[in-house]
């Protein structure tokens, strides 16, 4: 019993070391985000003496906050609908398959969560399909890049559906598309919910694929732009850090809201794959 009790109170406390390591920069950036210049040179994790509101009126004016917020949610929600919807079609059909391809096409898909992006040989085909800095080009690369781990994480779930419902529905005369959209798809909900979820967070947080494919600030996501106004606004700690609150609130508030579907989704389609 002794050792029991010793055991979770060792995981205990290393759980509140981990949420620890992760809430304090977000305090630290929440704290400051509301001090004066003076008082945020410090990055101390005092509360403001005096709460500066308008700091996020300068950065939002400043740093073109409103064009970079509409773009970030443009990128993730256009290629997480993309990639949810392919995804699941394609975790559908190479579930089954009878075919002897169908395992070996499975791999070969999945194969992208491991392999590292080879970006001199995507860069010279966004340049040669036209797509280099432009907002649909962006899309299609995250789209195509989420693919992987989408399908990997769908396939599991529907492995736990069992065929006789999809002999059921033939056999009542459903058609392929029908029996897809109107049986199966609504009993993906959950793990639909936890990929879309994960791609969008995924997405809004990148920083890489703007910075080589987005050359105009007109297309810039968030990211991008807290880079920018870091670079001009480097002294001011104040502003900087309202910045980056700006940029990570619509990150936090998606998964508070949606962290039951991520562990639901996630469990649900953890027996097979």
């Amino acid at each position: 019993m002794a050792n029991k009790n010793l055991k979770a109170a060792g995981a205990h406390s290393m759980a509140i070391l981990a949420s620890l390591v992760m809430v304090i920069p977000i305090y630290l950036i929440a704290v400051n985000a509301f001090k004066s210049r003076a008082q945020a040179s410090a990055m101390s994790m005092e509360l403001p003496t005096e709460w500066h509101f308008e700091n996020f009126s300068t950065v939002i004016a400043q740093g073109k906050l409103w064009t970079s917020f509409f773009n970030s949610l443009l990128y993730a929600t256009a290629s997480t609908a993309i990639t949810t919807l392919v995804s699941a079609m394609a975790a559908y059909v190479l579930s089954r398959a009878r075919t002897r391809g169908r395992r070996f096409l499975y791999l070969f898909i999945i194969m992208g969560i491991a392999l590292p992006i080879n970006y001199f040989t995507l860069t010279s085909v966004m340049q040669f399909t036209n797509l280099n800095n432009t907002r649909l080009g962006i899309i299609l690369l995250y789209a195509a890049t989420q693919i992987p781990f989408t399908v990997f994480l769908i396939y599991g779930f529907i492995e736990t559906i069992p065929k006789e419902l999809d002999e059921a529905a033939i056999v009542d005369g459903c058609k392929p598309l029908s029996l897809f959209f109107l049986i199966i798809l609504p009993l993906l909900t959950p793990v639909l919910a936890t990929a879309a979820i994960l791609n969008f967070l995924g997405v809004w947080s990148d920083f890489i694929f703007p910075l080589y494919y987005l050359n105009s600030s007109a297309n810039w996501p968030m990211t991008l732009a807290v880079y920018n106004f870091f670079g001009q606004f480097q002294q001011d700690w104040n502003l900087v850090s309202a910045d980056i609150l700006l940029t990570i609130l619509p990150v936090i508030v998606v998964y508070l809201l949606g962290q039951r579907f991520i562990l639901s989704g996630l469990t649900s389609g953890g027996v097979k794959g």
